[in-house]
């Protein structure tokens, strides 16, 4: 089953060698008897091979600081696990068990297990993926053993490639392409977007955006079995995959061959720069681009001066019990985040606010939000003023629903009397259609990023809102690049699904007055129309 190795270099007394055998997806899924087994596979190589008893060998889950071993183990480790005298070895494999894993992981591990000195200390070779774990040691190091250890480290010093690397694509295609009952295409290009949500080109873009971050401070705990830091395409595209698919870190991991606290370092790491980095791709318009996005609105609504659509959802998740407040339940009984959101014609989210408990009302969030403090002081929604034929102004406003109060700049469903119900109908049914942009803006955004749709796992609620807002940057990006959303991937329902629509009474006269100038303009302009 395995080939025999052979060293000239001094191994260790084999009665020395202890070895705890850590495998990250066993500990996350718990199955202990896998990694008990991989201990027995472990000790039948090393007697084939070495001959001998390979000393006492067992299973350790670090990942909880919980030892899991037979009875019979001399050493029983605890959490202080790395400053235990009696260990000579510790190995870290990535990955589940396979042969042909096994086979590698045994190999370079006896390799490099061979060719150390004894030493009092227990020594972390093979795979460095994990070993920031380790508790820096505080004995004194002779020139020696420096020069050894500068050594070593060279010996698995990343290098970024110059060129963009195409082999982890490669990797992932071929393992998740044909997984069984899939209706994925055979189409790389297809499959690509399906899996990132974007395109090659796209995809390209975003790591250019982010590589500078992502090299600059490289942890040394993201490297793969071969002794590489994992290239930044390979870091994307795990990022990417997590926040598209929603999947837990372990199912993420187990595509792409890594373990699950590599999934999350990756994933915020990426979060970070992107949020950072990416900014531009989600501000508020200059007044000629306002100009365009008006003259589009009115063009397919016949809404003049009408600058976008706004909405607001809930982002839902579970918190611990000493987290949970009625503040963050909201009126199904969940415990939720806000997200608000105001796009334009195509769909591209020019403000958002999130952060906030989903126990608040979507016109109380809008009042805490930066957009209003800026509309309601004039700096926002400030534009050229529409002045009517039939007498009266139309000012800069956008469209909301029932759940938002009716202001000068923000233009609700029209309630007023006066008028002909037809014209109200059609024309209610015209801000409808206007303001569904928005919803489908949201139903876009968390059907593409799924791990906004899906509920999170206690999430810490102060990262959460980095999470949103790249989410709603890259849904920009994707728009800004010339890359199309994909509408096989939108919610199929409503993006707040569950929940029944708020209604604010909230009427500022001024508000009226603007609402009713606007329905007896579009009234005119359907008329004039008409008779042509």
């Amino acid at each position: 089953m395995y080939q025999s190795l052979s060293t000239t270099a001094k191994s260790k007394r084999v009665k020395d060698i202890h070895i705890i055998v850590y495998t990250r997806s066993v500990i996350e899924n718990n199955n202990h008897h896998i990694g008990n087994e991989y201990c027995s596979l472990f000790r039948t190589y090393w007697a084939c091979n070495h001959g001998g008893y390979a000393g006492e060998i067992c299973w350790c889950n670090i990942y909880w600081a919980k030892f899991i071993a037979p009875s019979s183990v001399k050493c029983q480790p605890s959490p202080s696990l790395f400053n235990c005298p009696s260990l000579s070895f510790i190995l870290f494999p990535n990955q589940n068990i396979s042969d042909t894993t096994l086979q590698l992981h045994l190999s370079l591990a006896v390799k490099n297990l061979t060719s150390l000195q004894v030493q009092s200390q227990p020594e972390v070779v093979g795979f460095p993926e994990l070993s920031l774990m380790a508790p820096p040691k505080k004995s004194k190091k002779n020139k020696k053993d420096g020069k050894l250890k500068k050594c070593k480290s060279s010996s698995v010093a990343p290098v970024e490639p110059k060129a963009p690397d195409s082999e982890w694509w490669d990797s992932f295609w071929h393992k998740n392409a044909s997984n069984p009952g899939s209706s994925l295409s055979k189409d790389e290009e297809e499959g690509f977007k399906y899996f990132f949500r974007v395109s090659r080109k796209t995809f390209d873009y975003i790591c250019s955006i982010v590589r500078e971050d992502l090299v600059s401070r490289p942890p040394s705990g993201l490297i793969n079995i071969e002794g590489r830091l994992l290239s930044v395409e390979k870091q994307v595209a795990i990022a990417m995959r997590r926040l598209a698919s929603g999947e837990s870190q372990v199912s993420v991991g187990a595509a792409f061959g890594v373990g699950q606290s590599t999934v999350s370092q990756v994933t915020w790491r990426f979060i970070e720069a992107l949020e950072e980095r990416a900014k531009h791709h989600l501000k508020w318009p200059d007044s000629n681009r306002m100009e365009e996005i008006k003259s589009k609105l009115e063009a397919s609504f016949g809404l003049p001066n009408c600058c976008g659509a706004i909405d607001g959802t809930h982002i839902i998740m579970t918190l611990p019990t000493v987290q949970a407040s009625d503040d963050w339940c909201d009126t199904e009984k969940n415990y939720s985040m806000l997200l608000q959101g105001t796009v334009d014609h195509e769909l591209r989210f020019l403000d958002i606010v999130t952060g906030w408990p989903g126990g608040m009302t979507v016109s109380r969030l809008l009042k805490c939000s930066g957009l209003f403090k800026l509309c309601e002081s004039g700096q926002r929604l400030n534009g050229n003023v529409r002045t009517l034929s039939e007498g009266g102004e139309i000012r800069e406003y956008v469209v909301g629903g029932v759940g938002y109060p009716l202001l000068p700049w923000l233009i609700t469903p029209y309630e007023g009397s006066g008028l002909p119900a037809s014209v109200v109908s059609a024309f209610n049914a015209a801000h409808e259609a206007a303001r569904s942009l928005a919803v489908r803006a949201f139903s876009q955004l968390k059907g593409t990023w799924r791990i906004l749709s899906k509920v999170m796992w206690r999430p810490d609620k102060r990262k959460l809102p980095s999470i949103i807002l790249v989410c709603c940057l890259l849904h920009n990006i994707i728009i800004d690049c010339g890359d199309i959303l994909n509408p096989d991937v939108a919610l199929s329902g409503h993006h707040d699904s569950g929940y029944g629509e708020q209604c604010c009474k909230q009427v500022d006269p001024l508000g009226r007055s603007m609402s009713e100038n606007l329905v007896r303009h579009w009234q005119h302009s359907k008329q004039t129309a008409a008779s042509k």
